[in-house]
């Protein structure tokens, strides 16, 4: 982001102002300054300067209720003088450093100086032409003009070097780009509501202007700063910028200054737009950021805000969790809406670990490159040492000098063909292939509504062993009904008729749901003629403000008559109170408070109800329980969820004490208990049906009574009668895993969660401790790999905990999708077993590009490392490796990764943690394939020149002309591992290798297209290449030994797995493994590096000072012969000490002046030097 743009554009507005400063009655420095300010300066300053908010807002041309009238003129205007709500984001990585990085490569260096080595060696002409007498270096390779050729070899290696690297640089290029595209997505996506000309509007984050009148909510993250004009019981989480986790309440007369990138975790209300972008309180940090942005860049590549001090903050929040994790939710991020790069921030400061597939691959690559080394090094050993003894030895040569050049190009020569297996014997397309392939999913699963913020949360999700789903907008549609009432003593089993519903309760009725809702909930017209109305906003209040309109009745004059700004006090609703109430002045001056909730909880704060004729009536404790029985009961059977409606009125003098809410929400009056349905999502039970068939369990947490749960999860098909299995409120559910001082205990959860099947009544707590229950527990072998979908606020510390959290695009708050992997941008949970199929589709294609890459890896190696060693020269040339390398690998993993997947990857249970990532048969495919093209390609290098009739290759001078022999070795090589990268398509040891492979154009088209360049390599390749052009019956002959790979697949396919115990598999992730260091070295981060080195000093002072005493105990103890018990129990004392280093505050003062001063000095000497005793 650069100081420059900033200054700019500081020096731009500072013009700016000096010219428009009088339009507006303040400058964009003032109410820089004002935002700055926290409390009761902040209202003392605007008091002073502007008089009251309305006088800001007078200054600012705008109004509290009308918000501004929203012409073209007027907000370019303000964009011009206050500045966009953009932040720009940090410059991306350009092409050129992208490349420098890929050169980076280790292989790639040692190749570039190979090449280099021999470029300079065949420029070189050694002096005299008396080199007869150097060996072998000469035999009819002579020829004009090909010793010239000498350089063609170097060349085409750094030529080879170059493609290698722009193609790695340019698959990051394109992700970075895919990124970026993706992330400006998800931020054109965000948006606001602001009222604009007396229309309350929802207009992207970035168009956002000062002077704006904004409507928050709970669950926003606000997008700029601004000032509180009007609202309730606003509550606001400003961990992210202050670091402090406790809620802070906002008032317009106490606290009115609200700040962009804080989150609103309680209430709503209206706010008065004064910065934005880079002027708001997140866009200034972001703007010293960006001065510091070259050291940033140093420290990590892609982190963005304030990690450091929110690291800690963060660490310590995460061994403090369970009860804390309500408090210390979104640690998270200190941006406002645009915050560029949120994810990769997210991704540098919480990484789980690391995703099961790169611990496996990782690990895989690592022994393979052990093994490439090895080979390497014996092969250059092998040559040497061969060379020197046939010429120095057998032939009794003499080293003369000026044969040296000569010998030299030998080495160099058998540099090249070392360093050829190490190349070949490192899969380079791995990370390729991995990349590939989960940017080919994300890119797809956009199209399945999955949109993916964490690349490896996608594969992550084809190992998910539970899903631990809500109930409300993801098992169900989301659209709330009204179908059953109990009014006035009647229980209807659909809407009643208005004229059976008494006056006085139905005007009661329509009041308390009109005016106890927010009032941003509304019902539109049907988009399309004869669809269903549209609901807007909180969907519960809609289907009762759908009850209202389908009692022929209007909720509009209502709230017309008593606008939002009348509303004397409002208790909005929040997970603990599970009600929502609200005060309004009567015209006489007293109070009436509607109220309502979930029904168990207002019924039992009711001690009236309203009879038949509407008058009420006393309701007793012993007249709630047979309601409970006789309605509520009934009602959730039936999977509704119950809500009671009722009101209270209070004399207007004395004015109760509004914040005593325990006496204020009693003695209520009930109006009627309404039954609503939220219809399950037609194709849920089939998708649900899918995730048990492949070995997912789906477990519900939700808010809602019990009844009403286990009803919905039956229709699911989460639950089916008859099974052994669980469903807990969260009450039991906190009684059953807490012991008795209250701690949660592993042991007990472990009793729980394998059959609990629905979590009713969960606090946003509960479903964080079931998170983490699973997945630290032990019971099971394979760790679970959990899945979590959310979409209130309060559910950020479960997406978070979870291995995958999915946030819903529609019904999720910003929070929630912030605390996300995954969000659905159609909130449905058929979407989440697609991203499971993907997910296990990224897993396989990167199991078959494996099972081919390894093939080619294991039979170059070999036929390189053998030819070497018998010829003294590899039957397949460095450019010709290169090409099989750079081809195969590149080429193989775009066509392997590419494959689109199918049901049947649900068929299976998950692969889990420990599965290693080359199986059995996969092991048994690769070693077959090796051995029947080994022997083919070693049948050709030693009879084939017999077979074709042509010269050999072997033993062929340096220098000297490429040989047909040779040529037909390389062409069938090739040919063998094109028509493998066929078998390789399935893993399972499947039989039909061709199924499916017109669904695959990437496919099809890399095949051909790979076997075209051969042609063009093999006829016209030439010296570069060492090729010599082929007839057709040769042709013929390499295409027909390849077509063998296929048959040769069904004949392994026969062998069955189970009698080749022998194979090892490989790529496995070992329990051991499974802790990153990260986490066991968490508790100690929080001791800082100079105090950790401090203590670790006087462990190690202690540990000397206690030996010295001890032994000049013993010494002592010795000489005068006293009972040598009294030392030892002193020693043991000691340990016990020094076991807990917390337990030591300052040194103790151990009297050592007369210890030392005693004859035993010496040996008090050697104890000093506590090393010899195994201290670290």
């Amino acid at each position: 982001m650069g100081d420059m743009t900033n200054s700019d554009f500081y020096s731009k507005n500072q013009r700016n102002e000096a010219n428009h400063a009088g339009e507006f009655g303040c400058t964009l420095q003032e109410l820089r300054s004002l935002m700055e300010l926290r409390g009761t300066e902040a209202v003392v300053k605007i008091k002073e300067t502007y008089g009251e908010t309305e006088g800001l807002c007078r200054h600012l041309k705008t109004s509290p209720t009308e918000g501004l009238a929203g012409t073209a003129a007027d907000l370019e205007k303000r964009k011009l003088i206050f500045g966009k709500n953009f932040i720009p984001p940090k410059k991306p990585k350009t092409f050129l450093q992208l490349v420098w990085e890929a050169l980076q490569d280790v292989t790639l260096i040692i190749l570039e100086i190979a090449a280099i080595i021999s470029l300079g060696l065949s420029f070189y002409q050694p002096p005299g032409e008396g080199n007869e007498g150097c060996g072998t270096a000469t035999g009819g390779a002579e020829d004009e003009g090909e010793a010239e050729a000498g350089w063609i070899e170097g060349a085409a290696i750094l030529l080879s070097v170059i493609c290698v690297v722009l193609v790695t640089a340019f698959n990051d290029w394109s992700k970075e780009k895919q990124f970026r595209g993706l992330q400006s997505r998800i931020e054109q996506e965000q948006k606001f509501t602001v009222v604009r000309g007396g229309q309350v509007i929802q207009i992207p984050v970035a168009e956002i202007v000062v002077g704006d009148i904004a409507q928050v909510k709970y669950g926003d993250l606000l997008p700029a700063d601004g000032i509180f004009i009007q609202g309730n019981d606003l509550k606001i989480d400003e961990s992210s910028l202050t670091g402090e986790s406790d809620q802070v309440r906002k008032s317009v007369d106490k606290d009115p200054m609200l700040l962009s990138g804080t989150h609103v975790m309680e209430g709503s209300g209206r706010m008065l737009v004064t910065a934005v972008g880079v002027n708001s309180q997140t866009g200034i940090i972001f703007t010293l950021l960006g001065a510091g942005g070259e050291e940033e860049e140093k420290k990590d590549k892609k982190g963005k805000m304030q990690d450091g001090n929110m690291e800690n903050s963060q660490n310590k929040a995460k061994q403090q969790d369970g009860a804390a994790a309500m408090e210390m939710q979104p640690l998270k991020s200190a941006e406002g809406g645009e915050g560029d790069d949120k994810d990769k921030k997210k991704s540098n400061m919480h990484k789980k670990e690391k995703s099961v597939l790169q611990g496996k691959l990782t690990k895989l690559a690592v022994q393979i490159g052990k093994a490439g080394l090895v080979m390497s090094a014996i092969t250059v050993i092998i040559l040497v040492l061969y060379f020197a003894i046939d010429t120095f030895v057998v032939k009794k040569k003499q080293w003369l000098p000026e044969c040296t050049p000569v010998y030299v190009q030998y080495f160099v020569k058998f540099f090249i063909i070392g360093v050829t297996v190490l190349v070949v014997a490192v899969p380079e397309g791995l990370p390729l292939a991995v990349t590939i392939s989960l940017a080919y999913s994300v890119k797809k699963m956009m199209k399945d509504n999955n949109l993916v913020r964490h690349l490896d949360a996608c594969e992550t999700m084809g190992n998910a062993t539970a899903i631990c789903s809500d109930k409300t907008g993801t098992l169900t549609t989301n659209r709330m009904t009204v179908v059953q009432a109990y009014i006035g003593d009647v229980h209807y089993k659909e809407i009643p008729d208005p004229d059976s519903v008494p006056a006085k309760t139905l005007e009661l009725l329509v009041n308390a749901i009109a005016i106890n809702s927010a009032y941003t909930t509304k019902i539109l017209p049907p988009e399309k003629e004869g669809g269903l109305p549209r609901q807007v906003g909180n969907k519960t209040e809609c289907g009762l403000l759908g009850f209202v309109l389908d009692l022929k009745q209007d909720y509009e004059p209502v709230r017309n008559l008593i606008p939002e700004e009348k509303l004397y006090k409002v208790y909005t609703f929040n997970s603990v109170r599970k009600s929502m109430s609200t005060v309004i002045k009567m015209p006489d001056g007293s109070f009436r408070m509607y109220s309502k909730g979930a029904s168990e909880i207002v019924l039992k704060k009711c001690s009236r109800i309203l009879n038949a004729a509407g008058e009420p009536r006393v309701f007793r404790p012993r007249d709630r329980d047979e309601m409970v029985k006789k309605v509520i009961e009934p009602m959730a059977c039936d999977g509704l969820r119950t809500i009671c409606v009722a009101f209270r009125d209070f004399n207007s003098s004395p004015e109760p004490d509004w914040d005593n809410e325990n006496d204020i929400l009693s003695d209520l009056t009930c109006i009627c208990v309404v039954g609503i349905e939220d219809p399950v999502r037609p194709e849920v039970p089939e998708a649900i049906r899918k995730c048990q068939r492949a070995g997912i369990t789906v477990r519900m947490v939700t808010g809602d009574n019990i009844n009403t749960a286990r009803a919905i999860a039956i229709k699911c098909g989460i639950i089916h009668p008859g099974e052994d299995f669980l469903c807990l409120e969260g009450k039991e559910f906190n009684r059953r895993i807490r012991n008795e001082k209250g701690e949660i205990e592993q042991e007990r959860i472990d009793k729980i969660w394998p059959k609990l099947r629905v979590l009713a009544r969960s606090s946003p707590t509960d479903k964080h401790t079931l998170v983490k229950g699973i997945i630290d527990s032990t019971q099971v072998e394979q760790r679970q790999v959990v899945a979590v979908t959310g979409d209130g606020t309060n559910d950020g510390p479960a997406l978070k905990k979870a291995d995958v959290g999915f946030a819903m695009g529609i019904a999720g708050t910003d929070v929630a999708k912030e605390a996300s992997d995954i969000i659905l941008t159609d909130d449905n949970f058929s979407s989440i077993v697609k991203a499971v199929m993907w997910g296990r589709n990224v897993y396989d294609s990167i199991s078959k590009f494996l099972q081919f890459q390894l093939t080619v890896n294991i039979v170059a190696v070999i036929v390189a490392f053998t030819g070497a060693c018998i010829t003294q020269d590899s039957p397949l040339k460095a450019v010709q490796m290169l090409w099989v390398n750079l081809i195969m690998d590149t080429f193989a993993s775009l066509a392997l990764a590419t494959e689109p997947p199918t049901e049947a990857l649900l068929l299976r249970k998950p692969y889990g943690r420990n599965k290693p990532l080359i199986s059995r048969t996969m092991m048994k495919n690769i070693l077959g394939h090796a051995v029947y093209q080994l022997t083919l390609i070693f049948t050709l290098l030693f009879v084939g020149e017999k077979m074709f009739k042509i010269d050999s290759g072997r033993n062929a001078p340096l220098h000297s002309p490429p040989s047909e022999h040779y040529t037909i070795i390389f062409n069938t090589f090739v040919m063998m591992q094109l028509f493998n990268e066929i078998n390789a398509r399935k893993i399972h040891g499947e039989r039909n290798v061709f199924d499916g492979i017109f669904r695959n154009p990437i496919f099809c088209t890399i095949v051909l297209g790979t076997f075209a360049i051969q042609i063009v390599i093999v006829q016209f390749g030439g010296k570069p290449f060492s090729c010599s052009p082929l007839q057709l019956d040769q042709w013929m002959w390499c295409v027909f030994i390849g077509l063998g790979e296929l048959v040769w697949g069904q004949v392994i396919a026969t062998i069955p797995t189970s009698r080749l115990k022998f194979l090892k598999e490989a790529g496995r992730l070992t329990e051991k493994e499974e802790v990153p260091e990260e986490e066991l070295n968490e508790d100690v981060e929080e001791i800082d590096h100079a105090e950790r080195e401090l203590r670790r000093g006087q462990i190690l002072w202690f540990r000397g000072l206690n030996r010295i005493q001890t032994q000049i105990e013993v010494v002592n103890t010795f000489k005068s012969g006293t009972s040598f018990q009294g030392a030892l129990r002193r020693q043991s004392s000691v340990t016990s000490q020094t076991q807990d280093v917390t337990n030591i505050s300052s040194p103790s003062h151990v009297s050592l002046s007369n210890a030392l001063s005693s004859p035993t000095s010496t040996s008090a000497a050697a104890a000093g030097h506590p090393r010899r005793e195994g201290i670290p």
